[in-house]
């Protein structure tokens, strides 16, 4: 039986804290993927990936290697969309999963107010991440795992 690991697309991602103790508690292993050198807490079950500074090298890293019973945590949602349709369970840091059926919109309205951006329209930015954010972040997390682990066991 293949084990959960999750994997984290770790540039702009503020939950790391969170995940760190999550994994801790299941026994799961975290592979930390950033372009460039990151801090990780020295940990046996935690992997810290310097991708390197191309375009996407952290995306393309992750996207090669997640599958079906992994996790990905990122805000990114073309790396969503590529987890996703690798099997792969996908949770934004504010606890939102990207599924299936989610990610074509998703997809949508990104590329939308990436075309408003560009024509000089004003969008105003994603909303700042909030307190309950984190909160939401944990339990879809611990759901998440959860989930896995009773699949897993009826496999």
């Amino acid at each position: 039986m293949a084990t959960t690991r999750i994997y984290v697309d770790a540039d702009a991602c503020p939950v790391k804290e969170e995940i760190y103790r999550a994994a801790g508690r299941h026994g799961l292993p975290v592979s930390v993927v950033a372009g460039n050198f990151i801090r990780v807490p020295q940990h046996p079950l935690i992997e810290r990936i310097a991708a390197g500074s191309g375009m996407d090298a952290a995306d393309d890293w992750i996207a090669e290697r997640a599958g079906k019973g992994d996790i990905v945590i990122t805000s990114d949602i073309p790396l969503a969309s590529r987890c996703v349709k690798a099997g792969a369970e996908v949770l934004a840091p504010n606890g939102k999963p990207f599924t299936e059926s989610s990610i074509g919109m998703a997809l949508a309205v990104r590329n939308l107010m990436t075309d408003l951006r560009s024509s000089g329209e004003i969008t105003g930015g994603p909303k700042s991440f909030a307190p309950r954010d984190r909160s939401a972040f944990l339990s879809a997390l611990d759901q998440t795992i959860r989930r896995l682990r009773r699949a897993q066991e009826r496999a």
